[in-house]
């Protein structure tokens, strides 16, 4: 006698927006370390330096403070480099030697559409060794590392093979970029020159759709996809099926989830939250609809590729942000809504802000623009 397959539940929207903000810790900020913080997000995307990844912590972290991360980039423990989507994030040291074999691919890819035609015919390998040897005798900025390659390839074009050491060698940003309060170019060298340990030989995309499901779940094979940057993962997650719960979203597309990971009633109330530029949580997902309202994509996911920080107002984007240097040194956090916001949103984001002031450097003026 056959039976009926069960029907996978179906969350809705608000109720997937609340699993995310939970698991993000932006219900309810955390008394984990920055650490901690930063590997439980699979990283904090970092290619704007500094600010991002320190305001990414502060939205998540209680009491966090800049030497918290400053820290743990001096020592060593988290680093800078191109991973997810081929952008720079800043993760632990040893989420770099683990993530960055599995990403080669999308490097590759990006390599390829960028570049492709000013490398034909050139010897990678042969370019690759060459870097190594540059970057680790001496950190190189990629302006630098092009013309020393293009010394002996004179036909070539700097930036390219700047550009093709960088997708063949595991390239991390050192100190100081990156710090809050220094400045300097970005030069690299090799993870395992910083780290002085060889990246994972056997990296898996099983721990890799995991820890994505922790920080990003319930979500989608097309979700997991648009996180990394990869393609045909659905088979990874169809493999680790037996040990995850299924759902199905509004529109009928299944989901995955881990068994004990939060998944808080769509009715419990969200605080007013400014998330940093970048920040992962809105670029993660296939479908942005759980944090991002459609009419709202616009004005977030920009032309120019710059991704302000946003304002969450009832789990949902509901504005931008920015924190902004006065010419006499004063700071102000400038907020602009897209509707207008009632009055008790309003002081929680003006306190939000206030926060934000303090963190960097204890004084400055909050402004409203007006919404729209």
């Amino acid at each position: 006698m056959s039976r009926t397959p069960a029907v996978a539940p179906v969350l809705s929207s608000r109720a997937l927006g609340r699993a995310l903000l939970a698991r993000q810790h932006l219900l309810a900020r955390s008394t984990m370390t920055a650490g901690a913080m930063v590997r439980h997000l699979g990283g904090l995307q970092a290619q704007a330096a500094p600010q991002p990844p320190y305001l990414g912590l502060l939205s998540r972290l209680d009491g966090f403070a800049h030497e918290d991360l400053t820290a743990l980039i001096a020592g060593r423990e988290v680093v800078r480099i191109a991973l997810q989507r081929g952008t720079i994030h800043l993760v632990t040291a040893d989420d770099c030697l683990t993530l960055r074999p599995l990403v080669q691919p999308v490097l590759d890819q990006g390599l390829r559409s960028a570049y492709g035609k000013r490398l034909n015919g050139l010897d990678l390998d042969a370019l690759a060794a060459e870097a190594r040897a540059l970057v680790e005798e001496e950190p190189l900025t990629f302006q630098r590392l092009g013309a020393l390659l293009a010394a002996d390839r004179p036909d070539r074009d700097p930036a390219a093979l700047a550009q093709a050491a960088r997708c063949r060698l595991p390239l991390v940003q050192v100190p100081p970029r990156g710090i809050w309060g220094r400045s300097g170019g970005a030069a690299h060298t090799t993870a395992e020159h910083w780290l002085g340990r060889p990246l994972d030989p056997a990296p898996s995309p099983d721990d890799l759709a995991l820890r994505y499901l922790a920080a990003f779940g319930p979500a989608t094979a097309a979700d997991l996809q648009k996180w990394c940057g990869l393609s045909r993962l659905g088979p990874v997650l169809k493999r680790l099926e037996p040990q995850l719960l299924t759902f199905r979203d509004e529109h009928g597309r299944v989901l995955y989830d881990l068994p004990d990971a939060p998944r808080p009633d769509p009715s419990v109330p969200a605080p007013v939250r400014l998330v940093a530029p970048f920040d992962n949580l809105i670029l993660s997902h296939a479908d942005r609809t759980r944090v991002l309202p459609e009419e709202y994509r616009p004005r977030v996911m920009t032309q120019n590729g710059i991704v302000p920080g946003i304002l969450l107002v009832d789990g949902l984007v509901a504005g931008n942000w920015e924190l902004t240097e006065g010419g006499t040194g004063g700071r102000t956090v400038v907020i602009r809504p897209f509707a207008v916001l009632g009055r008790a949103d309003r002081r929680a984001a003006e306190a939000e802000a206030e926060r934000v002031l303090v963190f960097a450097g204890g004084s400055g003026a909050v402004r409203f623009e007006e919404a729209g």
